[in-house]
């Protein structure tokens, strides 16, 4: 009686797997063979004209695919009739750059071979790229996304973990992804490059209690610079302050010893330094280097194919920031 009870469950099998087991790192070679020159020449561009550019982009791909999964969904704009991913409050401050860069390499690709080049693919190689042209580690990027049909801004909430939450409830929201702590630490390392604006940290450093202007937490000399860099702030929103003021266009693992030094911009960056569940990581990336690369290129890989769409789950878009049907979003 074994084999008729077990034949229907071997079969099942393939139905079963996760959508991820069908990409594949080799998937254009044949459909588009100069898909990874393409998006290499547009990233190396971009990235010398614009600096800033790597950060950008991977914070992008992040937003996108902690949300619904790696689906370019955070491309798409606003309708009058739907507020999309990229207008919700935490998105707002996405740099313009980053999606530039998606747009331009569609371009290109859909010139070489149109219809063939999802924009989930697209945001997921050229954010690796970035990441290795500033000093970052290479990881294997599996390819065959396709695109969501829409997005809207009110499938974000909980998804993001923002400055002020506890490293309680950012673990949580990891979590849920299916992260470790570990896996969170190396991830959060990623703010080795970058940038973030004053009023996401104002709160630190101006006005913070009735006994202390300034967190106690944060290195006195870099809160007085802060002090400076940021008094106008209000006034003018744009003004911000490289994530790591040490090495800001490199990719290493100065932000852990800036932490360990209290240099560092988010308080529940700051956190990590000081909780049990967090700090043995940060110690570690602090002294080893390595141990931090390969802990983030194995992190990344695993966000890289977050809720991914296969099959007719999803569309190759002609235009990253709208769907193919008007009716869709």
């Amino acid at each position: 009686m074994a084999p008729t009870v077990l034949l229907p469950i071997l079969f099942l099998l393939p139905i079963l797997q996760p959508a991820y087991s069908k990409l594949s790192v080799n998937y254009y070679d044949k459909s588009c063979p100069n898909f990874a020159q393409i998006i290499q020449d547009v990233a190396v561009e971009k990235q010398l004209a614009i600096p800033t550019t790597a950060a950008g982009t991977l914070r992008l791909f992040f937003h996108d695919c902690v949300v619904g999964g790696c689906d370019a969904s955070l491309l798409l704009s606003s309708t009058p009739f739907n507020l999309a991913e990229r207008d919700y409050e935490a998105n707002r401050a996405l740099p313009g750059d980053a999606f530039d860069l998606v747009i331009r390499a569609k371009t290109k690709l859909e010139l070489a071979c149109p219809g063939i080049v999802s924009c989930s693919d697209i945001l997921a190689e050229a954010t690796r790229d970035l990441i290795s042209m500033v000093g970052g580690p290479y990881y294997p990027v599996r390819l065959g996304r396709k695109d969501a049909f829409e997005s809207h801004a009110t499938d974000v909430d909980g998804h993001i973990a923002l400055p002020n939450m506890t490293i309680s409830k950012i673990i949580d929201i990891f979590a849920a992804k299916g992260f470790n702590v570990q896996e969170m630490v190396a991830l959060t390392g990623a703010h080795t490059i970058g940038f973030t604006h004053c009023s996401e940290f104002a709160s630190r450093i101006f006005n913070f209690s009735k006994s202390s202007q300034i967190d106690p937490s944060i290195n006195p000399d870099y809160a007085q610079g802060l002090r400076k860099l940021c008094q106008n702030y209000k006034k003018d929103p744009t003004i911000a302050a490289f994530n790591d003021p040490m090495s800001p266009g490199k990719f290493d693992n100065s932000y852990f010893h800036n932490l360990q030094r209290g240099i560092s911009l988010l308080a529940s960056d700051q956190a990590m330094a000081f909780d049990p569940r967090t700090n043995p990581f940060v110690e570690t990336y602090a002294k080893d280097q390595n141990a931090f690369f390969q802990a983030f290129a194995h992190a990344m890989e695993k966000v890289s194919v977050l809720g991914v769409k296969t099959g007719k789950k999803g569309d190759v878009r002609r235009k990253c920031d709208s769907p193919n049907s008007l009716s869709a979003n």
